[in-house]
């Protein structure tokens, strides 16, 4: 069985391939997290992929899920594991996850056929095994934009189609010094008390695969306005902005807890801003001058 070792987040994944002809190249974007071996460590999680896994037992099923327009049909099974079937935009299944009721050992059985498919199913099996066995580890995978200045990571967050990705844009276009972390998935991690965001496989429809790191600046909830304005976020507000954006199962006691005491944890250590902008560089400039950390690095 072949295996392959990853640094994900600071936290370490075990892939094993049990068929012939799978291996890592059905994960490109994972390439610059990929490590020699475990060096003793436990890993976070162990994900097994074997086409010819199937499951015939009970299951009840919690609901159907909408995704970037692919669908996720989780149940949950009689030993409190769970089973997901996820489907492309075109509802043509594409793979079958199994966890253990902690996510820390899956199998995932891919269709055979299209390499998107199957790349989409393994990557994403492992992006939600990830985010559920992180979830009480002070970890939470979230859904933004991320930019670096000046060695901080400043989070973009909204809804899907809003101008997270715009916003970041106009900051590396207008703001000398910076780089883009991530587009889509950025994981945040409370390492020593701080929160910490970090590079992930994970990234949408942009090619950032970056295995890096850095404390987190601030986070910024953007809205479509006719004018350029920025505001502190109350505690509370902040909350209910970030719980949507994270990877998270509402239902699954370990999971949900976990996820809120890392949201709090880190909203009680960084500025939270909402900015209602136009797509200009004078909105780039107004949350960079507001938000931004100055003079240190």
């Amino acid at each position: 069985m072949r295996e392959t070792y990853y640094r994900v987040g600071g936290h370490l994944l075990k892939i094993q391939y049990k068929d012939e002809g799978n291996d890592e190249s059905l994960i490109p974007s994972f390439l610059p997290f990929v490590l020699d071996g475990a060096d003793g460590e436990t890993p976070l999680l162990t994900l097994t992929v074997d086409d010819n896994y199937h499951y015939e037992g009970e299951r009840d099923e919690v609901g159907q899920f909408d995704g970037s327009g692919n669908n996720y049909g989780v149940y949950l099974l009689p030993d409190e594991g769970y089973l997901v079937e996820m489907s492309n935009p075109k509802r043509v299944l594409c793979g079958i996850l199994r966890a253990d009721k902690d996510f820390t050992n899956c199998t995932v059985a891919l269709v055979p056929g299209d390499f998107r498919n199957r790349n989409f199913a393994l990557n994403n099996a492992l992006m939600m095994a990830y985010a559920f066995a992180s979830a009480d580890k002070q970890t939470v995978l979230l859904h933004a934009s991320v930019i670096r200045k000046d060695g901080y990571g400043y989070l973009m967050t909204a809804p899907s189609g809003t101008g997270k990705s715009t916003h970041t844009y106009l900051w590396y276009k207008n703001i000398p010094g910076c780089d883009l972390m991530n587009d889509d998935n950025p994981v945040v991690r409370i390492v020593e008390g701080q929160p910490i965001i970090y590079g992930t496989p994970w990234s949408g429809k942009t090619p950032c695969y970056r295995n890096i790191q850095a404390p987190v600046g601030g986070i910024i909830r953007i809205q479509q306005r006719p004018r350029n304005e920025i505001r502190q976020m109350r505690p509370v507000e902040s909350l209910a902005m970030l719980l949507p954006a994270a990877s998270c199962m509402k239902w699954d006691k370990r999971i949900y807890l976990g996820v809120c005491d890392t949201l709090s944890a880190i909203i009680g250590r960084i500025r939270i801003y909402e900015l209602g902008c136009l797509p200009d560089a004078e909105a780039a400039w107004l949350c960079y001058n507001t938000v931004g950390v100055k003079g240190e690095e």
